[in-house]
């Protein structure tokens, strides 16, 4: 890795210099050349070493290599821009050793500005990186008056481990929202293979993920709209395909694409994920603000926590974006939370207490923080919610006893009844 010394010329813009690709040396000599109006901040093969350089407000561009030859993987090239936009939305020009349509249309869709065949001139590097820079490259939406556009947030559900809650918290938090803080909410379930947020919400899609992705043309808001169902407490879900083998057509870069124009058509968009780390996991994180990362108490998901907040770490997200969650929280299974905190060296934001409200709800396909509105997982997910978004209001603690629940029993769950 290599690092030069900044300069305060007014019209140098400063460029870190990143990947691989023919003819770095010259190029690198040559963009630093005294006179030219670039100045190299850093250059590094990998894109992890130039991470601590990418969030300082005055780099002006990323040049990414793309690689020596045509075999460069689109998966690699998609994380590797997810974790520059992670830090950075200074505009990305990227060098490619030649003109594939797959690799070429990926790089626009993850995030490129520019994309230049090598061999190029070193003149027209720096033109291509100086008018990414004055057009403002992708930093933002804009209207048609140039005006920036808000867009929604995007609040990503995790657990590297089956089983934890993850989708019960997803579909829970996602309903409770669109109730309570008059918002436009979408779910998306992003558990490709074996998604359950349908079924928990008890809804019968007609449309799933699958046949959005399959469908031909560009997508936007609209389009959006034909492939969602609709929840009675005012969430959208984009279902998860019905069959794991359908789940090979949902790539990196269709994910990319569905959360931008998600992003502009709700104000709140939550993301249920699979248990691992894989290419549209990877995607998601570039938009998330912010991440929920469930642990249950329980040695084996204590440790698959924390081999994930290391990936994490590696990968690049800011730690300012991970909320621990400690979900099924009981006094009687050996472990505490001072336990989970010494061991993974994170603080517990929110806990979820282990509620017997939880599973009849989830057999009828009902919202249990809706529907057991005084019960104490509904609590502790109208907290999380409130702490996410303090549109909704906070939970207010009775100081008399509540009255005595009436339980959904199994019986009349299974008929239907409940």
């Amino acid at each position: 890795m290599t690092t030069l010394a900044t300069s305060s010329g007014r019209e140098t813009l400063r460029v870190v210099v990143t990947g691989t690709f023919d003819g770095e040396q010259e190029l690198h000599t040559a963009l630093g050349a005294p006179g030219g109006g670039l100045e190299v901040v850093v250059r590094a093969a990998e894109v992890r070493d130039v991470v601590p350089y990418l969030g300082s407000d005055d780099v002006h561009a990323v040049l990414l290599g793309a690689g020596h030859d045509g075999d460069i993987a689109v998966g690699m090239l998609e994380t590797d821009v997810a974790v520059i936009r992670l830090h950075t939305q200074a505009p990305i020009v990227l060098l490619v050793p030649e003109a594939r349509t797959d690799l070429v249309e990926t790089a626009f869709t993850a995030g490129v500005d520019d994309v230049l065949v090598l061999p190029q001139l070193p003149e027209t590097v720096s033109f291509a990186i100086r008018k990414a820079h004055e057009t403002g490259g992708r930093a933002g939406a804009h209207d048609a008056f140039g005006r920036n556009v808000p867009r929604g947030r995007v609040l990503t559900v995790f657990s590297p481990k089956g089983g934890t809650g993850k989708t019960v918290l997803s579909t829970n938090l996602a309903a409770f929202l669109a109730q309570k803080s008059g918002k436009r909410v979408l779910l998306i379930d992003l558990d490709l293979q074996f998604g359950d947020a349908a079924i928990m919400l008890g809804l019968d899609p007609e449309r799933t993920m699958h046949e959005l992705v399959q469908a031909p043309g560009g997508l936007d808001a609209g389009k959006l709209a034909g492939y969602l169902t609709h929840h009675r407490s005012g969430l959208d879900v984009l279902a998860a395909p019905m069959r794991p083998e359908e789940a090979e057509l949902v790539t990196e870069s269709k994910v990319l694409q569905l959360l931008e124009v998600a992003r502009e058509a709700y104000d709140l968009v939550v993301v249920d994920t699979s248990p691992f780390f894989y290419g549209p996991m990877l995607a998601v994180l570039r938009p998330t603000d912010q991440l929920l990362m469930l642990c249950g108490l329980d040695v084996p998901t204590l440790k698959n926590v924390k081999l994930s907040l290391r990936t994490l770490e590696q990968l690049g997200f800011p730690a300012s974006r991970v909320n621990l969650v400690l979900n099924r929280v009981t006094p009687k299974v050996g472990l505490t939370r001072a336990d989970v905190e010494g061991v993974l060296g994170l603080d517990v934001r929110f806990e979820i207490p282990n509620d017997p409200v939880v599973a009849p709800a989830v057999n009828s396909g009902a919202v249990a923080a809706l529907v057991e509105g005084d019960s104490e997982f509904a609590q502790a997910v109208a907290n999380i919610a409130h702490a996410l978004d303090p549109a909704v209001a906070p939970v207010v603690v009775q100081s008399v006893e509540a009255p005595k629940r009436r339980w959904l029993q199994p019986r009349r769950v299974l008929e239907g009844r409940a």
